[in-house]
């Protein structure tokens, strides 16, 4: 935690008490801390408590006074290593997820670079409510840190879920973070991700489902933990956000068979996420096919290279190669196959037969299984947390 830049927002909830406690641990901590505020916060804790503690202003207001000065949210959101919004209000994690930025908080976490932690604090009936749920979820899903809040007595006198955690253990999720962030340092990771188009004719193709949103995520968790990716994506709609990111965009099997081949002997890890098409026309046709002309389309297809076969073949003893294998049954024998014929030093697997799992969709729910044959069954989650789950696994195999 030494000399990491931290900004603390803390809003309008009873808990925002421990924001003083919190505050110093992060300081002890060798932290540098810069406090912003919602107005609501300060009914509950005086900025003069806070910014005595930080020994820092707090900010709370877009102008400072009638002269023209003003906060800059974008400056906050570029100079920090971190954001950690604690206590998090119901209200708040809305505007939040919704992008209203009617604060100075708000406006902060729309234009902060760095992780952002978010800790919930609310009665347990509001935590609960179906609106709150769905909106902690989309922040997750933007890549946000939840940290969930305890079980017990409320302001409320109602017991259940919606306690703060305490300034120690927040403070402790913050440590765990920095100490596992440069884990990838100088590493250099490979990624495939999407689909990829099989040309018919000038306007159809063969293809799949697949979002590339997987992907994605583990791109973006690589990069968390400090690595240089290389993101080899068939066509989507996705962007990237950390600047670690490399991208290449590819369309048929051929092209990220290229692509992927030429950068993977500068590789320290490869991830083979794609839904890439075991198929393609043998024959492509240069102008579209008229109904009209054409009665019947037969289609004679040949098999695209093996991208994995490959790379694992090619593969030295110092890289890592990981496989995915999406089923509809037999998975683990299937992904065990797989995992063999292929060189692969670990496989995820995805099966269809699992609810909320599978193409398109936010969450995943995979079964990884290494070269030793481990079986580590993860449980139904955003895909987000999938892949920073599935990268602490890799990062095991470097050593």
């Amino acid at each position: 935690m030494k000399d990491k830049k931290i900004i603390l927002g803390i809003t309008g909830s009873i808990a925002a008490y421990k924001a003083a406690y919190l505050i110093r641990i992060l300081v002890k901590k060798g932290a540098e801390v810069q406090v912003v505020m919602t107005p609501a916060a300060k009914e509950f804790i005086t900025p003069l408590t806070l910014s005595t503690l930080s020994r820092k202003p707090v900010v709370s207001d877009f102008f400072s006074a009638r002269d023209g000065s003003w906060h800059s949210h974008v400056d906050l959101g570029t100079w920090a290593d971190a954001m950690l919004i604690a206590p998090a209000t119901a209200s708040t994690i809305g505007k939040m997820a919704n992008g209203i930025a009617d604060n100075m908080l708000v406006t902060t976490y729309l234009s902060c670079r760095a992780p952002v932690f978010i800790a919930p604090a609310m009665d347990v009936d509001m935590y609960a409510h179906p609106s709150t749920r769905q909106n902690i979820a989309r922040l997750r899903n933007c890549g946000n840190h939840i940290i969930e809040p305890a079980e017990g007595e409320l302001a409320s006198l109602l017991n259940g879920k919606g306690r703060m955690e305490e300034p120690d253990r927040i403070a402790g999720v913050l440590e765990s973070f920095f100490a596992s962030q440069n884990l990838l340092q100088k590493k250099k990771v490979l990624i495939t991700a999407g689909p990829t188009y099989e040309k018919i004719d000038p306007v159809r193709f063969i293809g799949n489902y697949s979002s590339g949103k997987m992907g994605f995520a583990l791109a973006e968790a690589c990069a968390r933990k400090g690595a240089d990716v290389h993101l080899v994506t068939g066509p989507v709609t996705l962007q990237t956000a950390n600047p670690r990111i490399r991208r290449t965009d590819v369309e048929s099997a051929d092209e990220m068979y290229a692509a992927v081949t030429a950068s993977f002997t500068e590789a320290d890890i490869a991830i083979l996420c794609a839904a890439v098409a075991d198929y393609r026309p043998e024959k492509q046709r240069t102008e579209k096919m008229k109904r009209e002309t054409d009665s019947q389309c037969v289609l004679s297809l040949t098999q695209n290279r093996d991208i994995a076969a490959t790379l694992g073949a090619m593969k030295r003893d110092d890289q890592r190669l990981i496989g995915f294998a999406l089923e509809t049954s037999d998975g683990i024998a299937h992904a065990k196959a797989k995992l063999e014929r292929k060189n692969l030093d670990l496989i995820a697997l995805n099966s269809l037969e699992d609810e909320g799992a599978g193409f398109g969709l936010d969450t995943n729910k995979v079964t990884l299984i290494d070269r030793k044959g481990k079986i580590t069954a993860l449980p139904l989650k955003s895909k987000t947390e999938i892949a920073e789950e599935i990268v602490t696994v890799v990062i095991t195999l470097m050593g």
